[in-house]
């Protein structure tokens, strides 16, 4: 078979269709290759790698110049189309992957196309990965990716790249609900899965080269494209759909809880000391503590209750009505709902229309999230003990029905945090009576948020999948990857940069939970301190309903630093010293922040100065 050739103004792409090898020759000489061989991984366990084609041939248009490939998997009565092409106007590469004849349940996925050989040594280059808030992986260091699905924590957006020798790429899916990487050695794999059992339609990877090349003009291709698409949806654009979000521009978060009542179902429920698994405090208490913390300084904040609900935080979800009446029922949490506005806080509250408990007052199977062969998921890991999971189909419904019930009963809601939206894998269901993809999932949950928006209420969720921003406003938090998770955590996964940032400071904000002088913590390595983080982004941080004076104080600052960045771009991100403890970034409106992780201090210069 013949090797075709496409040039361009910034490369030239030789495509190998017998071998499935790709090269991509930059103008400069330099050169990235795809030599490792495409497959599909059957759900048996089996591997079986793409054979010689049986057929290529030419494909153009009036927009793009490719190859089309067409393979038949031996042993199998699959049969698979290719193509690769270039677009002469963006010079984008593109590949596509097209999957006929498989059964319901027979693929696990599909890795097309192969990697970039990637081969830099210490010091030549690094990988860029979107775990969390941003990855950067040294070439000749390795991270521990466990699953690489595409809106999960392993990637809050779909976009990985590389950067070797000053040139790199930024690989994008442009097909993402169903799509997952693997590090394979110093490659990145793109891989895709079925949806709802089959590969049912086109998959499709976007690679853009540049040179130069580093991580934030990996961050500005992918910002371009998703500014394109019609998703880049701006705070500033967010406002005008609903003007309380310029409220909370500045704002600190205030997140504490009204009543907690572990089930005995619940895993972490003490047997040994029952007592410790109730606690509440009263709706009226929490309004005396804001009360204090306005007293003290706090002009302006952000409240998140949990546990208003008639059984306490993470109970009996999607129905938790009324509010707790041992904390003081309509009526406290009505008061509690006027003083926070009267103190000119904004009042927001814990919500949850995923974890879908058993004993919730309407509770059918016949409205959870149905697996491969009409099985249900089964949890214990929550406070409200056992529960599946709702179907995204239904949690539109219950989300109308209850903030309808909040305004019958007179309680003012300002804010909503719709718990795991941004942070638990989007759903298939295999219910008949509402299937439901992971893109479907995804456009209901944006739904949801989209309900509140419409009621003037500010959406929140937990950290960040990017296909929930065109509807959030605000995120939990949206820290780095670090060995271990938890408040332990002490070491990084890679080096952190603030990828999301980079794509998204001006459109979702971001807190943080730390002070100066406070080290490692969910999402913080051991040797900085997330306050110092928040310094660097132009964040927000948490205060904690009790602060003290010199707490309020850093608070103050930190918050008024983001209130003046909230709707600026950041521009670029720099290591300025090579053990990565001086940073700098750079924002829209000209202000230049410096950062020494080590000594905790800072530098802000604005453009005046």
């Amino acid at each position: 078979m013949p090797i075709y050739e496409i040039k361009n103004s910034s490369y030239t792409l030789t495509v190998d269709s017998e071998n499935n090898k790709y090269t991509v020759k930059l103008q400069s000489g330099k050169i990235w290759t795809i030599t490792k061989q495409p497959y599909v991984l059957f759900t048996s366990g089996k591997i079986t790698y793409f054979p010689k084609p049986k057929e290529t041939k030419v494909s153009t248009s009036g927009t793009y110049d490719g190859v089309r490939s067409y393979y038949d998997l031996p042993d199998s009565k699959i049969s698979i189309m290719t193509h690769v092409y270039v677009d002469r106007t963006t010079l984008d590469l593109l590949f596509e992957l097209r999957v006929d004849g498989d059964e319901m349940g027979e693929i696990e996925t599909v890795a097309y196309p192969g990697p970039f050989d990637f081969g830099a040594k210490k010091g030549e280059g690094y990988t860029v990965l979107p775990r969390m808030q941003g990855t950067l992986v040294p070439a000749g260091s390795k991270v521990d990716i466990k699953y690489g699905f595409i809106f999960h924590r392993d990637a809050y957006m779909p976009l990985y790249g590389q950067v070797k020798d000053n040139a790199g790429y930024a690989a994008i899916f442009v097909t993402p609900f169903d799509a997952r990487y693997l590090m394979d050695d110093d490659r990145v794999a793109p891989m895709f899965r079925p949806t709802l059992g089959k590969m049912s339609y086109i998959r499709k990877m976007m690679f853009r080269f540049r040179e130069p090349c580093d991580y934030n003009v990996i961050a500005k291709c992918y910002r371009a494209y998703v500014k394109e698409n019609g998703n880049l949806i701006t705070l500033q654009e967010k406002i005008v759909k609903n003007p309380l979000v310029q409220k909370l521009i500045g704002c600190p978060i205030v997140h504490t809880s009204i009543s907690t009542h572990v089930q005995p179902k619940c895993n972490f429920y003490d047997k040994e000391h029952p007592e410790k698994n109730d606690h509440f405090v009263s709706f009226a208490q929490r309004g005396e503590q804001l009360k204090k913390l306005k007293e003290h300084g706090i002009e302006k904040a952000y409240t998140h209750f949990d546990g208003w609900g008639v059984r306490g935080y993470d109970n009996l979800h999607p129905s938790p009505f009324p509010p707790s009446e041992e904390a003081g029922g309509v009526e406290g949490m009505k008061q509690l709902s006027e003083t926070t506005r009267k103190l000119g806080y904004i009042f927001g509250i814990h919500d949850q229309y995923r974890d879908y408990y058993l004993d919730a007052p309407e509770f059918s199977y016949s409205e959870a999230t149905m697996k491969p062969g009409g099985k249900y998921p089964y949890k214990t890991y929550w406070a409200g003990g056992e529960h599946t999971y709702l179907c995204s189909t239904r949690a539109v419904d219950y989300v109308r029905r209850n903030y309808t019930e909040f305004e019958k009963l007179g309680i003012k809601i300002e804010a909503a945090y719709l718990d795991v939206f941004s942070v638990a894998e989007l759903d298939e269901c295999y219910d008949p009576d509402h299937p439901t993809t992971r893109e479907q999932c995804s456009k209901d949950r944006n739904h949801c948020m989209d309900i509140l928006t419409d009621k003037g209420i500010i959406p929140s969720s937990e950290e960040i999948h990017d296909c929930m921003l065109p509807s959030m406003v605000l995120c939990h938090h949206a820290p780095y990857g670090t060995t271990n998770m938890g408040v332990d955590s002490t070491a990084a996964q890679g080096i952190p940069i603030p990828l999301t940032n980079l794509v998204y400071h001006d459109c979702v904000i971001i807190p943080w939970i730390g002070f100066r002088h406070q080290f490692v913590g969910f999402g913080i390595t051991g040797k900085d301190g997330a306050y110092s983080h928040a310094i660097l982004n132009g964040n927000p941080v948490y205060c904690p309903i009790d602060a003290d004076d010199e707490q309020i104080k850093e608070v103050k600052y930190a918050c008024s630093l983001a209130e003046k960045l909230a709707l600026c771009e950041m521009v670029k991100h720099e290591f300025l010293t090579d053990d990565y403890l001086i940073q700098r970034t750079t924002f829209s409106d000209g202000t230049v922040i410096e950062v020494n992780f080590k000594t905790e201090e800072y530098k802000v210069t604005t453009k005046e100065e």
